[in-house]
């Protein structure tokens, strides 16, 4: 029991610096996310140009009468599909702008080789 008690009064001074610790941090944790209000932060009425046009265009179709297959077919052609059109085109990934890409398999095969020494 004497062994206890003097492991208990020696650790006394760590508790109260483990204590200060751990207030601290609890501090900083709650203060500093403040820190983000100062960036930058965008107006409520601004909006990506993209994506209004493509809402307009939705709202336009809603409207009226179902379009006919010519005219779908017109409009798809254009780019991606019928109501986006070519916008965010070069942020997609298609086959001709994918032909450096290494698949699922050659990636697994490349760290099996690394892994085992087998080149």
């Amino acid at each position: 029991m004497k062994i206890f008690s003097f492991v208990l009064s020696v650790l006394r001074p760590v508790r109260f610096v483990i204590l200060a610790f751990a207030c601290t941090l609890l501090l900083l944790n709650n203060t500093l996310p403040a820190f983000a209000i100062s960036s930058y932060q965008s107006h409520p009425t601004e909006g990506t140009t993209q994506l209004l046009e493509t809402q307009r265009k939705t709202d336009e179709v809603a409207k009226s009468e179902p379009p006919k297959l010519k005219e779908v077919q017109e409009k798809s052609n254009k780019g991606l599909n019928e109501v986006q059109g070519d916008a965010d085109i070069n942020k997609m990934n298609r086959p001709e702008n994918s032909q450096s890409a290494t698949s699922v398999e050659e990636n697994v095969q490349n760290f099996l080789e690394k892994v085992t020494g087998n080149k």
